[in-house]
């Protein structure tokens, strides 16, 4: 990490603490990305302290930022601010990407994958398909992107780790953490072979909040989420949902489109393909390809 580097990640971890005017981890991390620098909008909030801090206020949030950088990085820790050409792209492009993350193994900023996630009760059917989807992704060039759960995740990982193709676990806790305890030897060699991921502080245990804003970050790095079994309760109705929030195309098996409410719903709704063979899974990848490459091209006003 650069000088300028380490001065911007410290005023970014400044303004996360002090949260001016009341603001969320997302809005400050918008905030900071349209202004393309976290040192100029603790600048601006400076010339506003006499409404809305006291300086000392602001001076203390820098000093407990730079110890905080400081240890993580002596840890041995890898921490991407937003702002950084290494955070992954495709994710900063979301309303709600987090601010920062915490990363373990190799990271590749352009990374083109697509998310399989699923119950943690799993049934042999879903793991067949869940196996099927990673193939399909390994065949194409395609990361496959989990959550590192019990159950559907699991398989997608493993899946992936035995073909020898690149795999992301994105975690529900902090980076230091193994949450569940029996991933712990998978999760050590994903982030040896892989990437692991995660947007809380090293230490962050699992709450009833962190794994939805685990399942938004996951939907916001992918092209796509393909979902592959789940029930009417399922978490994993919370990446779907979120998918759909960030235009993100969602793969979803007839199971759940025909035996949950919300599945029916989300059938609905453009961008979704509901495949019942091995080859619509394919031929709904192909599509999301083909989509996305059109959609760079007319990025690049190429067509």
């Amino acid at each position: 990490m650069t000088l300028h580097e380490d001065a911007e990640s410290v005023a970014l971890l400044a303004l996360l603490t002090l949260k001016p005017g009341g603001r969320s981890w997302d809005q400050i991390a918008n905030e900071v990305v349209l202004a393309g620098s976290a040192t100029m909008e603790l600048d601006d909030l400076r010339q506003k302290s006499a409404t809305l801090f006291e300086d000392p206020a602001i001076e203390t949030a820098l000093s407990e930022a730079r110890i905080m950088l400081v240890q993580w990085l002596s840890d041995g820790l890898d921490f991407i601010p937003i702002m950084s050409d290494r955070y992954p792209a495709r994710l900063a492009q979301v309303f709600d990407a987090p601010p920062f993350l915490f990363a373990q193994g190799t990271v590749v900023p352009d990374d083109q994958g697509m998310s399989v996630v699923g119950s943690r009760q799993c049934t042999p059917e879903g793991r067949a398909m869940a196996r099927d989807a990673v193939r399909i992704l390994a065949e194409r060039g395609l990361t496959t992107i989990a959550g590192l759960a019990e159950g559907i995740d699991t398989v997608a990982h493993q899946a992936a780790l035995d073909l020898g193709v690149r795999t992301v676990a994105v975690l529900g806790t902090g980076i230091r953490k193994y949450a569940p305890a029996a991933n712990r030897q998978l999760q050590d060699e994903i982030a040896e072979l892989g990437l692991v991921l995660s947007q809380f502080y090293p230490d962050q245990p699992p709450t009833k909040q962190t794994f939805p804003m685990r399942n938004g970050t996951m939907s916001g790095y992918g092209l796509a989420t393909i979902v592959v079994e789940a029930g009417e309760y399922s978490g994993t109705r919370i990446q779907a949902r979120r998918a759909a929030d960030h235009g993100r195309p969602v793969i979803m098996s007839a199971q759940i489109a025909e035996n949950t409410t919300w599945g029916k719903s989300l059938a609905r709704s453009p961008g979704t393909w509901v495949v019942h063979t091995r080859r619509e899974v394919e031929v709904a990848v192909d599509e999301v390809i083909e989509e996305t490459s059109l959609e760079w091209l007319r990025d690049m006003e190429l067509v």
